[in-house]
């Protein structure tokens, strides 16, 4: 099958496959991976993806919870314009799912939290539901919300010790 150009397909097109390959449980798919991707680059809204993983990649690695603020101030986004950006469907976090979940990396959202998570690394309900929602839609399977967090955070920051950040 040729390689097919995705930058010459609109959102409309790209949402719709996404959506497709989701429906069909097809996750796992290589091109399913290539449109989340796509996707990611023409939804920053400001904030950047490569920035934020590396942040969130940082803050694993350190064994801490970052927060939604500390996210916008590492991609210098006042976080009165990037709050709006953040959560939501196709907002940057579900983004940055989407982008390990591509990657096959773990789902790095996991460390970052409101801010009266930062020491706990709980969510908030609407957060959580947020995060274990995105999971779903990519593949994961989810019958406890919290411990399926708690396990997410675990597998980032036992990821994180064994792939520094800025090791290839």
């Amino acid at each position: 099958m040729p390689e097919i150009d995705l930058t010459t397909k609109t959102d409309n097109e790209i949402d719709t496959w996404i959506g497709n390959y989701e429906r069909k449980g097809a996750t796992a798919d290589a091109l399913y991976k290539k449109l989340l991707e796509e996707r990611a680059k023409r939804q920053s809204r400001g904030l950047k993806i490569e920035v934020s993983l590396r942040h969130l990649h940082e803050a694993a690695f350190a064994e801490r919870f970052t927060t939604y603020g500390d996210l916008a101030e590492a991609n210098g986004v006042p976080w009165n314009l990037a709050r709006h950006a953040m959560n939501g469907s196709h907002g940057h976090l579900d983004i940055l799912l989407d982008v390990c979940h591509a990657r096959g990396i773990p789902l790095l959202t996991a460390v970052c939290v409101n801010q009266g998570g930062l020491a706990s690394g709980e969510l908030s309900e609407e957060a959580l539901r947020g995060f274990v929602s995105g999971a779903k839609r990519v593949g994961y399977y989810v019958t406890d919300e919290k411990a399926f967090l708690s396990a997410c955070q675990r597998e980032c920051f036992e990821w994180a010790r064994s792939h520094p950040p800025g090791s290839a």
